[in-house]
């Protein structure tokens, strides 16, 4: 049995990574391409080919480590033909259902990126620059992954098609077995010389920065697609997808509920009594609004049209704000006896304390609130 960790030159506990490297380093050297007249290249090509086969593949690396030698037919420990060996054969598991050769080029990963807003910008809309980090076409190869004035050769392993077969005899008789062509990786062609900007890889790294219309309405959560502006793939395959997902900073003034805002006004208690107009600054600009005589804490003034928006439609949300009358303390002798002429003129030297009826007060309208009435 031939000694596979020998001829990729690892230890016997190397890694996956390793092992990859190794062969990876070893193939370079001794491809046909590339090795030239030399006629014990091709030999040696295959020898390093048949032991990454093995000791690439976890199953047949501790067949192989059992005294096994899955590359031969019968070889598995103890001569038999596994389980695994035939699914692969009836229902094609090796390949995946895969015939011919793979595309180099594939689909490049989406990206997710966070996009961090003001209350402003969420309500009205706003235009962005968005820098991303990701993958671009490697600019002196075009995608190609060679160098420039080289190009793929076919692979001579498998002759193009992507794919070699084994025979193995199982108790079926000899059956035969499609896999991706190790010197290849499936593709059937082989790049010669890789670019060296991307080592073969037909896309580089690089920071791009992506012109973006947010539209109004946009909320915690919310996720605007950008199509085709993710990562390139291999071989300058088709670009992802960019995904920016929004986060509102809260805001010190206005709270938000939906598409409405909320606020709350605090009113000296002689504007409440009196009534008065205040000025209150909105998103919109300054805004008054008008606080009518005997206002009572927790009385909400809505102002249509000044919310949120919708991301879904034209128009507003509302802007409801909540009055919060504040009860002085008097300051001197005379603020309290004021106060005192004030409660004798309306019979409240002594109030009495009565509990209020069941659904009116402060705390009633809070219970319906909650309960959407």
């Amino acid at each position: 049995m031939s000694d596979y960790y020998g001829v990729l030159g690892v230890p016997r506990d190397a890694t996956p990574e390793q092992i990859k490297k190794a062969y990876r380093k070893l193939a370079r050297e001794l491809h046909p391409d590339v090795a030239g007249d030399d006629p014990s290249a091709g030999e040696r090509f295959k020898d390093v080919s048949r032991a990454y086969d093995v000791l690439g593949n976890a199953e047949k690396r501790r067949m192989y480590d059992l005294g096994g030698d899955p590359s031969t037919p019968g070889g598995a420990a103890g001569g038999s033909f596994g389980f695994q060996d035939i699914f692969e054969t009836f229902f094609g598991a090796a390949t995946g259902g895969q015939r011919g050769p793979v595309p180099r080029a594939r689909r490049g990963q989406d990206a997710l990126v966070r996009l961090d807003l003001d209350l402003v910008e969420t309500t009205f809309g706003v235009h962005r620059e968005v820098p991303v980090d990701t993958a671009v076409v490697c600019p002196t190869c075009q995608g190609s992954c060679c160098r420039p004035g080289t190009s793929p050769r076919t692979c001579e392993v498998c002759g193009g098609r992507g794919q070699v077969q084994r025979v193995a005899r199982s108790f079926l008789g000899q059956v035969m077995t499609n896999q991706p062509c190790p010197a290849c990786h499936g593709f059937g062609t082989v790049i010669p010389e890789p670019c060296t900007e991307c080592s073969g890889e037909g896309r580089v790294r690089a920071r791009r920065t992506l012109q973006v219309d947010v539209p109004a309405g946009v909320d915690t959560g919310t996720r605007i697609k950008l199509t085709g502006q993710g990562e390139v793939g291999p071989a300058g395959g088709p670009a992802g997808d960019v995904y920016l997902e929004v986060r509102e900073r809260r805001h010190e003034t206005f709270t938000r509920d939906g598409d409405d805002l909320h606020a709350t006004l605090p009113v000296p208690m002689t504007a409440a009594a009196l009534g008065t107009v205040l000025t209150l600054d909105t998103l919109d600009g300054p805004q008054e609004v008008d606080l009518r005589p005997g206002t009572q804490p927790a009385q909400v003034i809505t102002l249509r049209g000044l919310g949120v928006g919708h991301l879904h439609g034209a128009g507003r949300g509302d802007l409801h704000v909540h009055v919060d009358v504040q009860v002085p303390l008097p300051a001197d002798d005379q603020q309290v006896e004021l106060l005192r002429q004030l409660a004798a003129l309306r019979g409240e030297e002594r109030p009495e304390a009565r509990l209020a009826a069941a659904g009116t007060g402060v705390f009633a309208k809070l219970r319906d609130k909650l309960a959407g009435r």
